[in-house]
């Protein structure tokens, strides 16, 4: 038996980083979204007593220190099922280190076929807290739509949909890394009013130009790179209603509410950059596929 699931990916509409707390981590703050910009990733059994990767991905690790292999080894551990041995194929879309969860969206997959394959039932929050043991952005993978994240960002309350839109992202050939940005963050001494209240007023208020004015990530002022820069600033020429980095980066999307203007700027954006796509808010997160 084999179970397929889709996995999206998450943009963050509003990111506000709050303070180092005493074990290392960041309490944070912040409204993330899925969106349809999906991995595919199937699990079998396979006999062999082992977890097995499979992906062509470049840069993407075929061994344990993959999410997927993290989140196999945490769900056996966490429903104590014996492993019969699982072959794990990973179709990756989602551009690797862009702040889009694209390595937590496989790891979330995983725990949602599991659950399926070896009939387990465990709960929505029961598949969610084995996945906050391997990475912070894995729950909100699991349950998608609109959601107020905060602590390290595994505390989630369920939001109203975002407003309906159109959503261009742009990966460029550069990449950030995660402990690099908060490293920034930490440095840079931040003082500002938090941007997510606001952002979820503006969720609430069903107000997409509200939401496009509230966009504000703490990572993208730290970090202030050249290259996000010049990506925003082609969207907002092509008419975009706000554009954003998302998480720590390096991938930037901007908003539109108007299907030309978005497929407009991706023509564009896809003269200089190789990742670009299109999609909309979605009101789930990884789902099996028929």
């Amino acid at each position: 038996m084999k179970v397929k699931v889709k996995a999206p990916a998450k943009i963050n509409l509003s990111l506000d980083v709050l303070r180092r707390r005493s074990d290392g981590y960041h309490d944070v703050s912040m409204v993330m979204q899925a969106v349809s910009l999906y991995d595919y990733v199937e699990v079998e059994e396979s006999e062999t007593g082992k977890i097995e990767i499979f992906c062509d991905y470049p840069g993407v690790p075929c061994n344990e220190k993959n999410i997927a292999y993290k989140c196999a080894a945490a769900f056996f551990n966490y429903t104590k099922t014996e492993n019969p041995g699982i072959k794990i194929t990973i179709e990756k879309t989602i551009p690797t280190q862009a702040g889009l969860a694209g390595g937590s969206a496989d790891g979330a997959a995983v725990i949602v076929a599991l659950n399926k394959l070896f009939n387990t039932y465990l709960k929505e929050d029961e598949m969610c807290e084995i996945g906050s043991k391997i990475g912070a952005d894995i729950p909100f993978c699991i349950v998608g739509g609109t959601r107020l994240a905060s602590g390290t960002g595994t505390t989630l309350k369920k939001m109203v949909s975002m407003p309906k839109c159109h959503i261009v992202i742009c990966k460029p050939d550069f990449s950030v890394s995660t402990a690099e940005a908060y490293s920034r963050i930490d440095s840079a001494g931040l003082s500002h009013p938090e941007f997510t209240s606001e952002m979820v007023r503006a969720i609430y208020a069903r107000d997409i130009y509200m939401v496009t004015s509230t966009m504000l990530n703490d990572f993208e002022v730290a970090l202030d790179l050249d290259g996000i820069k010049e990506i925003k600033k082609i969207m907002l020429k092509e008419k975009a209603l706000g554009a954003c980095m998302s998480g720590s980066g390096s991938a930037v999307f901007a908003v539109f509410n108007n299907l030309k203007k978005a497929e407009k700027c991706m023509k564009t954006l896809s003269e200089s950059y190789d990742k670009v796509f299109l999609a909309e808010p979605l009101k789930t997160g990884c789902e099996v596929t028929d």
